[in-house]
């Protein structure tokens, strides 16, 4: 435990904080955000939410608190293996993505314009979160602040097993998730498919573009 707080707080001594706080609580909210109104118009989640959605709804527990007591069991694995994972970054995204969409899904539910969407309009929705979403991802993972713990078992695994290649045993991952998520009557959708297919290249991209704002 000792590790993990010096870990910690080694992490939170990085150039630029002024600049990478503000972008870390900015896209973990619009990563909220993003999952609420994906969530409503149906064409599915990344693969991580399908499977809380799933469990969360299975098991009848608030999808915030789920994200987190989910979240919060993986950390303990990561803990173990590789402490130098974890940041500000992992906790921000372990307690407020869950509980920001959670708060959105819920007002995204009452009586408004989103209700009985047509097609058309559920598209025209969906391409700007899509955009917003990725973009938030790409931020929260160049401001380098720790990752969230779905995302660094993969890491811990691909390294603990050399044979077998990192997007092997992510792909490998996330299909699991999907699989769980959708047997448990989460939506698979076209949303998937692109946070599946692009979201790494859209990450790489973005950060290229900002990291000297951080640095």
């Amino acid at each position: 435990m000792r590790e993990a707080v010096v870990s910690f707080f080694r992490n939170m001594r990085r150039p630029r904080m002024e600049r990478r706080l503000p972008a870390l609580f900015a896209s973990v909210f619009m990563m909220g955000v993003c999952v609420a109104v994906l969530d409503k118009l149906d064409m599915g989640t990344d693969p991580c939410t399908v499977l809380n959605l799933g469990l969360s709804d299975t098991l009848g527990v608030p999808f915030g608190t789920f994200q987190l007591a989910i979240n919060t069991l993986m950390l303990m694995i990561v803990l173990r293996f590789d402490l130098s994972r974890i940041g500000a970054g992992t906790l921000a995204n372990m307690a407020g993505v869950g509980y920001v969409a959670e708060f959105f899904m819920w007002l995204l539910n009452q009586p408004t314009a989103l209700q009985n969407l047509s097609l058309a309009a559920r598209c025209a929705i969906f391409v700007p979160t899509m955009l917003v979403f990725l973009v938030a991802v790409s931020f929260y993972v160049a401001v380098d602040m720790g990752v969230a713990p779905y995302d660094a078992l993969p890491q811990i695994i691909a390294r603990r097993c050399p044979r077998v290649s990192f997007r092997a045993v992510r792909m490998a991952w996330d299909i699991a998730a999907l699989a769980i998520g959708w047997l448990l009557g989460s939506t698979v959708g076209i949303a998937t498919v692109i946070t599946g297919f692009f979201l790494g290249p859209m990450i790489a991209y973005i950060s290229r573009k900002v990291e000297p704002f951080f640095n």
